[in-house]
């Protein structure tokens, strides 16, 4: 569910048209819900009810310190993966000890940040890093708290850019190496093991391989805690998926979700961590965007919007399906045609969609991206000097730009001519 819906034929972010939007910030933009943002928040939390845990928000999904402060006043933790994150974070009011830290090549720099402005663990992923953490944390006259990333050998049967359990991903030590590394972890003076880290990909449809990790994490937690580790945090990761189409396959739900957590590893009496991120972010954004022509091809017709590759990239990237919906509401009936949909980038690459049925359309006419609050702005460039577009909050009646679009002076002038030229 979300709350982006049509009301007297417009369509609404929460309580403000969108068009009015569209009048104030001028196109494209990214608009995201705040009732979305915590309902989505609340069921993981709820989800979990019963149990110690923190429900730790994944902010590489969609990382504005609105979005983190909205999600931090409502008790979330952060999880983060670059100290640009974690001081992100800690700029939007989120106290060091509710963030995580992940991340398969921290450098010495972050984890010095990290150990230096407060954190709740490093969710180690190699023991090179855990010899670094270990010489930061001493140097310091500090310990570190840790969790060690192990990798299930899992298929989480998602898009190969975005399993990360597998044995030939890059994530984590073998599962079958814990033993070992974890002795040596308790070996270095610098760092307290506290507990398991297990995250095997994003976008997952399925609870079958969820279940499958979180059964090996049971195991390994018994054998650590046998061979006198005190495992009292297990870490889950995140990467319960969304339905990008309003077809009648949706994902798990989250209480799905906890209730598997609960049946695999509640008799553990273990503080249990989840990092969601799309779920949270994902059906609270839209991207929205004008038409600029409507084009007549050899045998198809164009869509050519404002909105580009830049603007979002996971068509481009991952092939990933966006709905795309007219701002104003189609008359009941209206046949509609097919259209490949694109952006003005001087690339193939730049289609959202091809052959998608659409209303008749004309230029100056808006149409809104589905689902794009995770992964879209965070991952946005500025590919052909197209300015970053702006990002904007609602909360019911009222919105706020959160990030404005930048000039063009101010994006040229970030260049340094070298004196020789």
């Amino acid at each position: 569910m979300d709350h982006f819906l049509y009301r007297d034929g417009a369509l609404y972010a929460e309580d403000v048209p969108i068009s009015e939007i569209a009048a104030a910030v001028g196109t494209p933009f990214y608009v995201y819900s705040t009732a979305t943002l915590l309902r989505h928040f609340q069921l993981f939390d709820d989800a979990l009810e019963g149990t110690d845990h923190l429900v730790c928000y994944a902010m590489k999904a969609a990382s504005n310190q609105a979005i983190l402060k909205t999600l931090a006043q409502a008790g979330a933790g952060m999880d983060v993966v670059s100290g640009g994150e974690y001081l992100r974070a800690k700029a939007a009011g989120v106290p060091g000890d509710k963030i995580v830290f992940s991340g398969v090549g921290k450098t010495a720099d972050e984890i010095r940040t990290a150990l230096s402005g407060g954190i709740r663990q490093f969710n180690v992923e190699s023991e090179p890093e855990m010899e670094v953490i270990n010489a930061i944390a001493l140097e310091l006259g500090l310990v570190a708290p840790i969790t060690v990333r192990v990798n299930p050998d899992v298929d989480a049967k998602t898009h190969a850019k975005i399993a990360t359990g597998k044995s030939e991903n890059k994530f984590g030590i073998p599962i079958a190496r814990a033993s070992e590394v974890y002795a040596h972890a308790a070996s270095l003076p610098g760092l307290e093991v506290i507990g398991i880290d297990v995250h095997i990909g994003s976008q997952l449809t399925e609870l079958e391989p969820f279940e499958l990790a979180y059964t090996k994490v049971a195991e390994l937690t018994e054998k650590l805690r046998s061979e006198g580790h005190n495992i009292r945090r297990l870490d889950l990761g995140g990467g319960l998926g969304i339905p990008y189409t309003r077809s009648n396959d949706a994902p798990p739900l989250p209480v799905e979700y906890g209730a598997l957590i609960k049946k695999t590893l509640g008799h553990l009496d273990c503080e249990i961590e989840i990092e969601p991120g799309r779920l949270i972010a994902g059906n609270a954004g839209l991207m929205v965007s004008k038409v600029i022509y409507v084009k007549s091809g050899e045998g198809r017709d164009f869509l050519i919007l404002d909105g580009a590759m830049n603007d979002l990239i996971r068509p481009a990237m991952y092939e990933a399906h966006h709905d795309i919906v007219a701002v104003q509401e189609p008359a009941p009936g209206v046949e509609q045609q097919p259209y490949d949909i694109v952006g003005p980038v001087c690339e193939t690459g730049d289609t959202f969609a091809k052959q998608r049925n659409m209303p008749p359309l004309e230029p100056g006419d808006l149409v809104a991206f589905r689902s794009a609050g995770a992964y879209g702005a965070v991952m946005a460039s500025e590919y052909n000097t197209r300015p970053l577009i702006p990002e904007v909050l609602v909360h019911g009646d009222q919105f706020a730009v959160i990030r404005e679009r930048p000039s063009f002076d101010e994006i040229i002038n970030r260049d340094t001519i070298p004196t020789w030229l």
